[in-house]
């Protein structure tokens, strides 16, 4: 038995066929590239938060100087920066 001379079976392969040229009409469309805009903010912040990143970690000279200061007998923090570097450390 054949179906392909059946009307209502015609009728459904014409509407899928025109369902077909709708998706080939859209495939055609031109896409456009995607793009990120950074505000001169960000930017800004960018450029601040590479800078600090590149700091070193501990500041030599001044664990230097306090060394030297140690060693000779002549490093006498006050009171007042002992307790401060002791609240800043929170212990």
């Amino acid at each position: 038995m054949k179906i392909t001379n059946n009307q209502n079976v015609q009728k459904i392969l014409g509407a899928y066929k025109k369902k077909l040229e709708g998706t080939e009409k859209t495939a055609k469309l031109k896409q456009e590239n995607d793009k990120v805009e950074i505000s001169e903010t960000a930017r800004e912040f960018q450029i601040a938060l590479n800078a600090y990143k590149k700091l070193p970690e501990v500041r030599q000279n001044k664990v230097d100087e306090v060394t030297k200061q140690i060693q000779s007998g002549n490093y006498t923090p006050s009171a007042e920066e002992v307790v401060h570097s002791i609240f800043d450390r929170k212990i």
